[in-house]
């Protein structure tokens, strides 16, 4: 027996929707979702201390070596911006109780139109603000944004990003803003050569040993 004419659009209607749905998923979601699966399988300890942000944390997949007295959970997720970790937040940020909260993420919010260092501040407030509410005694570090040699043009906006951070910071207690960014350059102000990979936005291994070395006396025990 033939399906009505009415029974059959109601199921191109349901399936039509159902696919909708599938192609809205918010970015990252699938990451996200990931770090949710390997949470199940393999749960982290509370209290140690979590790495978030975006490619540079993403890629520093050997980073535990780096600081091998400080428990460290990475949950960097390529390309993400300062709302993208707003909105997982609930998800990889408060379940791991962490004794400190470690982000690098401002750098890809420049590359959408017209966002300037008050935004790109504001949104670190916002993430700051949600951080303290949720895990008040949580310690929060901020590592600054560094210079990208692909970003040149957004270098004077990433700098007075930067300052604004570093000086809210020095307001609130249980934080602290850590600097990279003057740590990567030369003795002209240009970025170093050496220290980025050829896509001139990632770092080597150069990189991040300036990184340890200027994140290390900030990281809690």
């Amino acid at each position: 027996m033939k399906p009505s004419g009415k029974i059959l659009i109601f199921f191109l209607f349901i399936f039509g929707n159902l696919s909708g749905f599938t192609q809205q998923l918010p970015p990252f979601y699938k990451e996200i979702e990931a770090f949710k699966q390997l949470d199940s399988i393999n749960p982290p300890q509370k209290g140690e201390i979590l790495f978030i942000g975006s490619s540079s944390f993403r890629g520093w997949k050997d980073v535990q070596k780096y600081f091998p007295g400080h428990p460290i959970i990475n949950r960097g997720f390529g390309g993400s911006s300062l709302p993208d970790v707003i909105r997982y937040a609930p998800d990889i940020i408060f379940p791991y109780k962490p004794s400190q909260v470690v982000i690098y993420c401002g750098e890809n919010d420049f590359t959408s139109a017209e966002v300037t260092a008050e935004i790109v501040y504001e949104r670190f407030t916002r993430l700051f603000g949600m951080i303290r509410d949720e895990l008040p005694k949580a310690h929060i570090l901020y590592v600054s944004l560094k210079p990208s040699p692909s970003r040149a043009k957004y270098m004077p906006e990433m700098v007075r990003t930067n300052d604004l951070i570093k000086r809210y910071l020095e307001k609130k207690k249980r934080s602290a803003y850590v600097d990279v960014y003057s740590k990567m350059l030369l003795a002209d102000g240009s970025p170093m050569p050496d220290i980025f990979k050829a896509d001139k936005l990632h770092m080597n291994e150069k990189g991040y040993a300036i990184w340890q070395q200027a994140m290390e006396p900030y990281l809690k025990d």
